[in-house]
């Protein structure tokens, strides 16, 4: 089987459970692919794209040449997903809320990164997309 081309990747924390059922959302994209924020991989396009590595959701989008991090991330994977304007409505609406609890629930104590916003992608962090996507893994079953 050949390896899987994404021109679409999510970088979540797999310990957060909000990032988790994010990364379910992306079931439905099959060009779209998922890599935890702490793989090696992800820790240098961040660094490349920010200048650091800031803790938050993030999807990245070759094609759109485009990284949205935070409450944009899920706003726009519930969009690409095709959930109801409603559900991406209250994602929107309650992005903070929702990390806040899940933050205190599961007793993490990294500090979410203020990110929630579209940034065009750096050059140097496009450098690293095929990199990034190596990593990366699907979370749907294409037969389903």
């Amino acid at each position: 089987m050949a390896d899987p081309q994404f021109t679409g990747l999510l970088l979540y924390d797999g310990d957060c459970p909000f990032c988790s059922a994010a990364s379910t959302a992306v079931r439905r994209l099959e060009s779209v692919g998922v890599v935890p924020w702490d793989d090696p991989a992800a820790q240098e396009f961040l660094a490349a794209q920010f200048g650091d590595t800031p803790f938050a959701l993030f999807f990245v989008d070759i094609e759109a040449d485009t990284v949205w991090a935070g409450r944009a991330a899920a706003t726009e994977l519930c969009k690409r997903a095709g959930l109801p304007v409603l559900v991406r409505d209250i994602v929107d609406e309650s992005y903070e809320r929702v990390a806040d609890a899940v933050q205190f629930v599961s007793g993490t104590d990294r500090e979410i990164d203020p990110y929630h916003d579209a940034y065009p992608l750096s050059d140097d962090a496009a450098a690293l997309f095929d990199t990034l996507a190596t990593a990366g893994t699907r979370t749907h079953s294409p037969d389903a």
